[in-house]
């Protein structure tokens, strides 16, 4: 007999610790199948908790009719539909500044929140927390999101999305055609890992060192060499957000060029990533942001800079820089 059976006998025997060992596996991928229909880390692991406490509540009524995993992915997904939570990036707040001076208050959100990436989890799909994928799927109705993670992520035939979330095989493929193009409509052609791909490893390492080394020393003109024409700079949880090379530049020049920086290049989301620590007046430079950069082509076209200071705690890094 395999463990899987036999700590599954355990489990439903009452044993906790072979209850842990059995969905322990499933953990990760699970986590990040709540943060695609969250679009927050810190709700996706209370997500993830409640429902394995659910699972090991009900795994009497576990029949083994599926796989473990997928009766999992049937706890985890109805409990994100029960949430029902849209967040949200700055541009859904209003329209692109020109101006540097009013930057306007935090917001409450809900906000989208970066995902930071484990280079070793080897059951993620990099494409399906892509910032742009993630903040697309936020506009669909819970259900539209849930079946194109469930069928275009996972997987999952239309018979067995069907299952999971109680509805007919017909309604699954109508909401999956809804769902792709609604999603299409708010993605670049290509996805990140597309153009991480065409880059390589050398011309990752070049960008990444090129943007740092411009941003360290406020060298206006590197900094905009590596930026596209339609160039975008948000900031969660603040409204304002900048479009476009010149008003982008200007933003630079103005606020943050007006500080120190170190930087420290970190991943999320499966893309280019800056963690920002700015210079306090006492001296030293504590962590101010995490900057997720998007590309096109070898150029940047979105530096999504989170301000919160919930989310600098959830990736692992310093609060203070040091050489």
């Amino acid at each position: 007999m395999s463990i899987e059976p036999d700590l599954l006998t355990a489990a439903r025997g009452g044993d906790s610790l072979a209850f842990d060992q059995l969905v322990a596996q499933f953990r990760g991928e699970l986590t990040a199948h709540c943060y695609r229909m969250l679009g927050s880390p810190h709700d996706a692991e209370d997500a993830v908790q409640e429902s394995l406490l659910n699972a090991w509540r009900g795994l009497s009524g576990f029949e083994g009719r599926s796989s473990l995993r997928t009766w999992l992915y049937r706890i985890c997904t109805n409990a994100c539909l029960r949430l029902n939570t849209k967040r949200v990036l700055s541009p859904d707040h209003g329209p692109a500044r020109h101006e540097t001076d009013d930057l306007g208050e935090p917001l409450p959100g809900p906000w989208l929140e970066p995902w930071e990436d484990d280079p070793s989890a080897s059951y993620l799909r990099r494409e399906s927390v892509e910032l742009a994928f993630v903040a697309a799927l936020q506009h669909l109705p819970s259900t539209q999101r849930a079946v194109l993670i469930l069928r275009q992520v996972l997987e999952y035939s239309a018979a067995e999305t069907a299952e999971i979330l109680d509805l007919t095989p017909a309604a699954v493929n109508s909401a999956l055609q809804r769902a792709r193009k609604a999603v299409e409509e708010r993605v670049p052609a290509r996805s990140q890992q597309a153009e991480l791909s065409a880059l390589g490893p050398d011309g990752q390492r070049e960008l990444i060192d090129a943007f740092v080394a411009a941003w360290e020393k406020a060298d206006v003109n590197a900094i905009v060499n590596l930026l596209a024409e339609d160039v975008r700079f948000t900031m969660p949880p603040l409204p304002a957000w900048f479009d476009g090379r010149e008003n982008v530049t200007r933003f630079l020049v103005e606020r943050i060029f007006a500080n120190s920086w170190r930087l420290v290049p970190v991943r999320a989301n499966g893309q280019l990533a800056i963690a920002g620590y700015m210079r306090r007046p006492d001296g030293v430079f504590g962590l101010g942001g995490i900057n997720v950069l998007s590309l096109r082509d070898g150029l940047i076209t979105e530096i999504s800079s989170f301000l919160s200071p919930e989310v600098l705690t959830r990736f692992d890094l310093p609060e203070i820089f040091s050489d």
